[in-house]
């Protein structure tokens, strides 16, 4: 297992700050507080990038921090508090913020040589550029064969990979990722960890993984949020080695096991302190 990365060096620039961030929906009796005074920097490493993992119960708003980077309504803007990129506040969706998730996103009428074009199609670049880009994102996931096909005739893995690289196509900054691999069984889940990481090597990029999985989160995470719910707030910041096996290896080295089981002890004591009666 790799050392853990270090953020700490404040000569970097600030690729994206929460500060002081609360969000509530619904307002009077109905009012939810989805997340409460979230606080965090994330730097930008030069050729490295970072890959942060979010988790924690259902309902401690790991989605809504996600999506308020995105930009996307109407978890953003926040009720309060700043949530900032690039060194600009957010003021919605962006080229720049990437987002996968369960869903896949496929359009179904178009193939999957042509779902992965299609953003760049958007852009207005020819053709013959964009079916080329396409054709080597084919080729990094794993879809040699299947470009033809239209996204009715994958399985969820496959329908997964083309979301991955029709988004990483585009190139965003910050890759956002949804509880992606969470419908998944999970061979499949391992194999797409696993292609995760290799392309996020190769893009450099920052990467948000929301996940409800303890091994998952370990594995991928160069740094692991743990979130508390009721309201949803940032618990600790845990620093994890970077993967330099496959999951199915790493997952059995005792320093990982001691990491995972030190993680969802916590989460379980989050669990059982959320129950209390307050005093």
């Amino acid at each position: 297992m790799n050392t853990p990365v270090s953020t700490d060096s404040n000569s970097l620039p600030e690729l994206v700050v929460f500060r002081n961030v609360t969000k509530v929906f619904g307002s009077g009796e109905q009012a939810k507080v989805a997340v409460q005074d979230v606080s965090f920097v994330i730097h930008d490493l030069p050729k490295k990038g970072e890959l942060i993992t979010i988790v924690g119960p259902s309902g401690c708003g790991k989605s809504t921090v996600l999506r308020m980077l995105a930009g996307l309504s109407p978890h953003y803007p926040p009720t309060s508090g700043e949530v900032i990129a690039f060194g600009q506040r957010v003021t919605g969706p962006g080229a720049d913020r990437g987002l996968v998730d369960q869903k896949y996103s496929l359009l179904p009428h178009l193939t999957v040589l042509d779902n992965i074009a299609f953003g760049l199609k958007l852009r207005g670049v020819s053709r013959k550029e964009r079916q080329a880009q396409a054709t080597e994102w084919v080729q990094k996931v794993g879809l040699a064969g299947a470009e033809a096909k239209y996204p009715s005739e994958l399985s969820g893995g496959m329908q997964q990979r083309v979301s991955i690289a029709a988004t990483l196509i585009l190139k965003p900054r910050i890759l956002l990722m949804d509880e992606p691999f969470g419908a998944l069984d999970p061979k499949i889940r391992l194999r797409m960890q696993e292609l995760l990481v290799r392309l996020w090597n190769e893009q450099e990029s920052t990467v948000f993984f929301v996940t409800h999985s303890v091994e998952e989160a370990v594995y991928l995470g160069d740094r692991v949020f743990r979130m508390t719910a009721h309201p949803g707030r940032l618990a600790e910041i845990m620093p994890a080695p970077r993967p330099d096996e496959p999951p199915d290896v790493l997952r059995k080295r005792p320093e990982f096991i001691c990491l995972c089981q030190e993680l969802l002890r916590k989460l379980e004591e989050d669990e059982m302190d959320a129950g209390k009666p307050s005093s």
